[in-house]
């Protein structure tokens, strides 16, 4: 990035009003922040016109490319109809249709759409949503279950059942009761029956406090890119049914394509009893999720006023027009084209240009899952802060990389080219190529 005087500008006018987020903002004494005036396609675009492939889909959102036109299409047209309205005793058409469209093409049984905001209000409208369904049926289950190393979002409710210590160490006195079980080692089967047999013990001892039981499936997000084998949705749904627990597919990263099918769960064929979806949803263009449910939950919570069964839980841009059209051009475009053939393409190029990085002395293990690849790395300490040396110098090179501490991945936009993913994998390549020499020997 030139730190040119419009840059250094806009940047001082930031830090004096601005806390980001997930950052340490005294890092921005050396670090400069990367002032953007525009987007088109992959590339992000400073004041001063410098260009960067925005390869993690800025935080894992952008599906079809900043500045859609076709997004960006729909969106205006109902700007000039309705910007907002409450939905509670009101209603309006992109909500009805968005709802309909995400029953038609999530999993079976997932017949009812309960609209939010974002990705952590969905997990605690689930986690809420579980609890009072038991509470209805006169059980009370306080527990909720998850897995090692996982990530659900940052309130209260969604940090409990997360398990990444950089997040959730400080404030554990606030949490809800959580248990967490181990996740699968690797993508192996044998890791997959391994981890499920840890599962069956906690439901046989403690399945009549547990609520439900969340998971990230197939990849955890945060937690490193770690990924397993679908085979342990399969058991961890036949499980949950045989204990009488909920089970909860957190698909708010994994949803809408990233792992090569629509959803995660589709790989295992199973139907859970909420799926929270968000991010992709709208293309990245407005906040939205949704908690997918069953009639069976949906019912549970049906009655006269008086019996105080009902589900009181609001936002006040619950199912925002702007935010439903926007989710609606997004599934358009799935409907159009063929998005997830053209993906596994580019998934199966990106792997294959992958295998030069294996002569490099400092690489663990390279992981992929439909469009999200990740490159882990090792001989490094923690405070070496490797993953920022190469962030930093990527962006010097006009790429987005925003390492998960030492692992480096790609989750771009589906509508890079070829030749842009050769250019972010040959910038990733140098600048991990140039942090060789700071590994530490034995």
């Amino acid at each position: 990035m030139s730190i040119t005087r419009e840059n250094s500008r806009i940047m001082q006018r930031d830090l004096e009003v601005i806390w980001h987020p997930c950052t340490q903002m005294k890092d921005h004494e050396t670090l400069p922040l990367v002032p953007i005036s525009s987007g088109k396609g992959v590339y992000l675009y400073d004041f001063e016109g410098n260009s960067y492939i925005d390869a993690v889909s800025s935080w894992w959102v952008n599906l079809f490319g900043h500045s859609n036109t076709q997004i960006n299409d729909k969106i205006k047209a109902q700007l000039d109809t309705l910007e907002h309205v409450l939905l509670a005793g009101f209603t309006h058409t992109p909500a009805i249709d968005l709802a309909h469209k995400l029953v038609d093409i999530t999993p079976k049984n997932l017949s009812k759409v309960f609209y939010v905001d974002n990705g952590s209000s969905a997990v605690e409208a689930s986690l809420k949503m579980s609890y009072h369904y038991h509470l209805n049926r006169g059980k009370t289950k306080p527990i909720f279950l998850s897995l090692s190393n996982s990530y659900h979002g940052e309130t209260i409710g969604a940090l409990s059942v997360g398990d990444v210590k950089l997040y959730k160490e400080t404030y554990e006195p606030l949490l809800i009761a959580n248990m967490q079980v181990p996740v699968p080692k690797d993508q192996s089967i044998s890791s997959a029956d391994e981890a499920l047999e840890a599962l069956e013990e906690v439901l046989i001892s403690k399945s009549s406090e547990i609520s439900a039981f969340i998971i990230e499936p197939l990849i955890q997000g945060a937690g490193g890119m770690h990924m397993y084998h679908p085979q342990y949705l399969v058991g961890a749904r036949e499980l949950t049914i045989k204990y009488g627990v909920h089970l909860i597919a957190d698909e708010i990263m994994t949803g809408f394509g990233r792992t090569g099918k629509m959803f995660a769960c589709d790989y295992a064929d199973i139907s859970p009893d909420f799926m929270t979806l968000s991010k992709g949803l709208t293309g990245g263009y407005l906040p939205l999720s949704v908690v997918m449910t069953t009639d069976d939950v949906y019912n549970a919570f049906y009655c006269d006023y008086n019996e105080h069964k009902a589900f009181l839980h609001s936002h006040s841009y619950t199912g925002n027009p702007l935010a439903c059209s926007a989710g609606l051009a997004t599934l358009e475009i799935f409907e159009q084209n063929d998005i997830l053939g053209e993906n596994e393409k580019k998934s199966k190029y990106i792997k294959d240009s992958l295998e030069k990085f294996s002569k490099l002395s400092n690489i663990k293990e390279i992981r992929q899952q439909g469009m999200i690849t990740a490159i882990e790395l090792k001989g490094y300490k923690s405070t070496q802060r490797t993953g920022l040396k190469i962030y930093e110098y990527a962006l010097s090179q006009g790429v987005l990389l925003r390492p998960l501490g030492d692992v480096i991945y790609f989750m771009p936009p589906y509508i890079i080219t070829y030749e842009q993913i050769d250019e972010m994998i040959e910038v990733a390549y140098r600048g991990i190529e140039m942090v060789q020499d700071d590994i530490i020997t034995p």
